[in-house]
């Protein structure tokens, strides 16, 4: 199939993990995406070889001193070609190095220019160096944490690298839609926090107009969260505040005294009411509950490992894990991107490249 990003060619010198995520999906999706690294370890993420793997399969690698004359002639060559540089170095540096948006507009103004940073391009807290956790921190992603002074383990997910990723591809696609009508690229400045504190809108917005946080009625809905089966494993519960759905619950848990109890009623009953389905759920293993559940229509979940996500039979018959084989010959499982187009997912069609692979291929058919 034609892939929608084929003819795209993206410049990524954005390491460690949200620029490769967003060039990692973009490549699945058609784009030909060319790593500049540092010679000779390139990316720092290499250090940890099957994260890197997992973020950077179907790109090509040039290695480029930028320190040097040659290096810089060689990226310049790259950039008159390119439609998209993504970097993700603090603010400043590119400019240093003589790449800024200004430098490359320059060269080439029609690239679309994308900058990936912890605080972005300016602000108070634009030099600050910091990692995921501090950026969920100061975003109030952990306000709970705040408000009880509880601390809490930490989070398994890399949220604000992950959202910094999806903003970076929605404000890289916006750019190049805009560019067809005006034919000049944009400098897209992405903020890891700004993408969080957006993600927050439903509890940030509601209390700056003097209500209480977006999402503290659905939490505390009893038919919302996790319980234990008979055999010890857990499942999730999701009816977030639908009456519709309570009812059937009633009925499958012997609980018909509270069949027609309302989400506001529920909520103000919270604490006895998780116990009576605690107690309820405890009674018979996940994969009776299963039948049980689905049969009701009741929104649930099986709490997964990551061995039984990798089993899953709706992932497996979704497409989402597939191979892909490295320039050493190992055949290597993926995840895929999870975009279908026309009943078809896209995929990776060559593995992870080694640093500097390309160096001859691409450098020597730009000069």
């Amino acid at each position: 199939m034609t892939l929608p990003l084929e003819g795209i060619r993206v410049l990524s010198l954005a390491q460690q993990y949200p620029g490769p995520f967003a060039t990692l999906v973009m490549a699945d999706l058609g784009a030909e995406v060319i790593l500049v690294e540092r010679p000779p370890a390139g990316d720092p993420a290499r250090m940890q070889p099957d994260f890197h793997a997992a973020l950077n399969r179907n790109k090509r690698s040039v290695a480029l001193d930028l320190k040097t004359t040659a290096g810089r002639d060689a990226l310049r060559s790259l950039i008159a070609t390119a439609d998209v540089l993504m970097e993700g170095f603090r603010p400043g540096t590119m400019d240093g190095l003589g790449f800024g948006y200004n430098d490359v507009a320059a060269i080439n103004p029609r690239c679309v220019y994308v900058s990936i940073s912890g605080f972005g391009q300016h602000g108070p807290y634009r030099d600050r160096p910091a990692h995921d956790l501090s950026y969920q921190a100061i975003s109030g992603l952990l306000f709970r944490q705040a408000e009880t002074g509880r601390i809490e383990p930490l989070p398994e997910l890399a949220i604000g690298d992950l959202t910094a990723a999806m903003f970076a591809i929605t404000g890289c696609l916006s750019a190049l839609l805009e560019r067809t009508k005006t034919n000049k690229g944009r400098h897209v400045d992405v903020s890891m926090t700004d993408g969080l504190v957006s993600w927050m809108a439903v509890s940030l917005s509601p209390l700056m107009n003097g209500g209480p946080p977006g999402l503290a009625q659905i939490n505390a809905e009893p038919g919302y969260g996790i319980y234990r089966c008979a055999d010890g494993r857990l499942l999730s519960l999701s009816i977030a505040y639908e009456d519709w759905f309570w009812k059937p619950l009633c009925g499958l848990l012997e609980m018909p005294d509270v069949a027609n109890a309302r989400h506001d009623e529920r909520v103000r009953r919270e604490a006895e009411l998780r116990a009576r389905i605690g107690q309820a759920i405890s009674g018979l293993p996940r994969a009776e509950w299963a039948a049980l559940l689905d049969g009701a229509g009741i929104p649930w979940g099986a709490v997964n490992t990551l061995d039984e996500v990798a089993d899953d039979p709706h992932f497996r018959a979704r497409g989402m894990f597939t191979q892909a084989m490295d320039a050493d010959g190992r055949r290597r499982w993926h995840v895929a991107q999870p975009l279908i187009f026309d009943g078809v997912r896209s995929g990776p069609v060559s593995g992870v490249p080694v640093v500097g692979e390309d160096n001859v291929a691409l450098l020597q058919r730009q000069s």
